[in-house]
């Protein structure tokens, strides 16, 4: 089988910063877009989005209790799964959590392939807190 190529990728910010020259939306583009869309998945809750109820992650709920390495297989696992279904420009390499005591948090890293882009393995790195600190 072939390799596919892809078509570039377009997403408007979710800033809503104008464009300076054209006064529009800004734009991201294609590894830019397609890594604000993987973590605004990962920090989307269940039930959030009306129209797409099963969309999200229970990671924010996650944040209060007690953890342990079963607790991280979890996460990981679910943040696989969610990428799979719901973010279909990706193929997701590697999923890693760890957790942040001293900033109440969850270290989360992940690590995809572009699918159709001739580009090398992308990396996310971003910190989970809980908004009620």
């Amino acid at each position: 089988m072939a390799a596919q190529i892809s078509r570039g990728f377009r997403d408007i910010s979710l800033s809503f910063v104008r464009h300076p020259v054209t006064n529009d939306i800004t734009v991201l583009k294609n590894e830019d877009a397609i890594k604000k869309s993987v973590i605004n998945l990962v920090r989307t809750v269940i039930n959030e989005r009306f129209f797409n109820p099963l969309l999200g992650t229970t990671i924010g709920s996650s944040l209060f209790e007690l953890v342990d390495d079963d607790s991280f297989d979890f996460l990981e696992d679910e943040i696989e799964v969610l990428l799979r279904n719901f973010e279909p420009r990706v193929e997701v390499t590697r999923v890693f959590t760890q957790s942040q005591v001293d900033n109440n948090g969850v270290f989360v890293q992940i690590e995809y392939d572009i699918i159709g882009l001739p580009l090398p393995t992308q990396e996310i790195e971003f910190l989970l807190q809980p908004t009620r600190v």
